[in-house]
């Protein structure tokens, strides 16, 4: 079952804009792997939007956005195909967990100018029971309301 949906669109220029006023700005939001990822694609602007793109999906994912942790708390791997992966960290992972998110699945695309990402989290199977009895009650509440 879901938990939530992310998605995100950037312009590439205005990010190739930011890290060229403050270099710095890569540290601040990237870990040293996805850092690595990128100087592994020439430093590619495409793919660092593309990366950035899919940290803000999947804080949305998560209903909060950043609030509560850092950019770092979100990382992207790359499988050996090149799929993203997710991975988390201090408060995004204790969010994560406390809501009963047990994956989350990352989609990046680019075009010339602009760069998305969608982020679909899903919850544990074992909490789908738990979210699908919630739901019915809350619909059960709902619909006495209507009645009364």
């Amino acid at each position: 079952m879901i938990f939530g949906i992310g998605t995100d669109i950037i312009e590439i220029d205005r990010l190739k804009k930011a890290i060229k006023r403050n270099p710095k700005i890569l540290n601040r939001l990237f870990t040293d792997y996805e850092i690595e990822y990128f100087k592994s694609r020439s430093m590619n602007v495409q793919h660092i939007a593309g990366s950035f793109s899919a940290k803000e999906a999947v804080v949305k994912s998560l209903g909060t956005g950043i609030s509560g942790f850092c950019w770092k708390d979100v990382e992207l791997l790359r499988g050996s195909s090149g799929k993203p992966m997710v991975k988390l960290y201090n408060n995004a992972k204790k969010l994560a967990a406390k809501n009963k998110i047990g994956i989350i699945f990352i989609s990046i695309s680019h075009s010339q100018s602009h760069a998305m990402a969608t982020a679909v989290a899903e919850l544990l199977p074992s909490a789908d029971v738990e979210a699908r009895n919630e739901l019915a009650f809350e619909l059960q509440e709902e619909n006495m309301r209507k009645i009364n």
